[in-house]
């Protein structure tokens, strides 16, 4: 289940990435104050970082924000202003979140 695509702008790398006011934030629904979501990470070529991301969700000014470990996935995956993120769950024997990273630059 998708909960967000967004396109990539240079302030999702400086103060976080700020959900998009469209998303599908049904499975983040428990989210007051910060809560962690081990995310598996796919490039665009289709290959996964080693290991799991912790991303650090919290709440700015009403809107759900990506802080730690996101910034981490930018700089190790390469993400640059111009990209597309697509964050989803994946429901199969257990809940799973997962970051896929398509280049458009």
């Amino acid at each position: 289940m998708e909960i967000f695509r967004k396109k990539l702008t240079p302030v999702d790398f400086d103060r976080g990435l700020e959900l998009p006011p469209r998303s599908n934030l049904e499975p983040l629904q428990h989210v007051q104050g910060t809560i962690e979501l081990p995310t598996i990470v796919e490039s665009a070529a289709g290959t996964r970082l080693p290991d799991p991301v912790t991303i650090h969700c919290s709440t700015r000014r009403g809107s759900l924000v990506f802080k730690r470990g996101w910034y981490d996935i930018a700089r190790n995956v390469g993400l640059k202003s111009g990209d597309t993120v697509i964050f989803y769950q994946e429901v199969n024997g257990g809940a799973q979140f997962k970051l896929k990273v398509r280049n458009d630059r």
